[in-house]
């Protein structure tokens, strides 16, 4: 029997054998703030690769953790929820107790829910997920690669690229790129604007590689894609209608008069009010109060 290398004891180790990261998520409010940002990655990293093994035929599309004092809550954005949770909730339990057994949490301090993707055409990893499971299935590539770009411009992407790489045909490796629309790479503008996600297949003839980039479309409401706008987008209004010089001087004569009408009325009821007031002052002569 053959000894056994250091890859193949590294790739027959099970996923939840390690326990540093447990020992570092158990103790983080103990930790320096620096220490506690590694924690969170190297925890994001691990749960991020055991969902997309777990869930791959299910459409997974990322995890979102929040930490609260009380509670860890673990949020899975998938295509296809009714699977993640499984027949009456089975699934998302047995994922719930893998978790808290393998980062050691307490019981009930964290809580895994699914989240259904609005429009899967938009996500990067659904598109990469689905990608991968045509080439499994023997679709040739190219016919594979538009399709899939084909249903991300229908989704109202903005631009939609697919890079293949490895032995697609024959024994020579090779890279094929497919792509469509528009699509920013650099900058600001490509971290907000530009969603992608990476995949390995394991083919028959060897490790394909994937890659599929989303531009995504501008949303004032931050539902489909980002509410920023992009940085060369400019948007010319209408002039406003500015008044002649006649009309201001007529407005202001206008109010001029107005004015004038309201304090000559304000005048003229004061006088009548003090005619009033002088009359009611007035004494009353003898002969008015007996009748005669």
């Amino acid at each position: 029997k053959l000894p056994q290398t250091h890859n193949q004891a590294a790739v027959s180790t099970p996923l939840l054998t390690t326990k540093p990261t447990a020992k570092m998520m158990k103790n983080r409010s103990k930790m320096s703030t620096k220490r506690k940002f590694v924690a969170d990655g190297v925890f994001y990293a691990e749960l991020n690769e055991l969902l997309t093994r777990e869930l791959a035929e299910d459409g997974y599309a990322g995890v979102e953790v929040r930490t609260t004092p009380h509670r860890t809550e673990i949020i899975i954005r998938a295509t296809k929820t009714q699977n993640v949770l499984g027949e009456k909730g089975q699934r998302i339990r047995e994922l719930t107790s893998v978790v808290q057994k393998r980062f050691e949490f307490a019981e009930g301090a964290v809580e895994l829910y699914a989240e259904r993707v609005q429009n899967r055409g938009l996500c990067a990893q659904a598109q990469a997920e689905s990608l991968k499971f045509k080439l499994l299935a023997g679709l040739a590539v190219r016919r594979a690669c538009y399709g899939v770009v084909r249903f991300v411009m229908e989704a109202s992407a903005k631009g939609c690229e697919v890079i293949v790489s490895g032995k697609l045909r024959g024994q020579r490796a090779k890279a094929m790129k497919f792509g469509d629309g528009y699509m920013i790479k650099t900058g600001h503008a490509g971290q907000v604007y530009t969603d992608i996600a990476v995949r390995h297949v394991a083919m028959r003839q060897g490790m394909i590689g994937i890659k599929v980039s989303i531009m995504l479309p501008h949303d004032p409401k931050g539902i489909n894609g980002p509410s920023i706008p992009l940085d060369d987008v400019v948007t010319i209004l209408e002039p406003k209608e500015e008044p002649s010089p006649e009309s201001i001087l007529q407005a202001q004569q206008a109010a001029e008069a107005a004015a004038a009408a309201a304090a000559q009325a304000a005048a003229l009821q004061a006088s009548m009010l003090a005619q009033q007031q002088a009359a009611a002052a007035a004494p009353v002569e003898p002969a008015m109060q007996a009748g005669f």
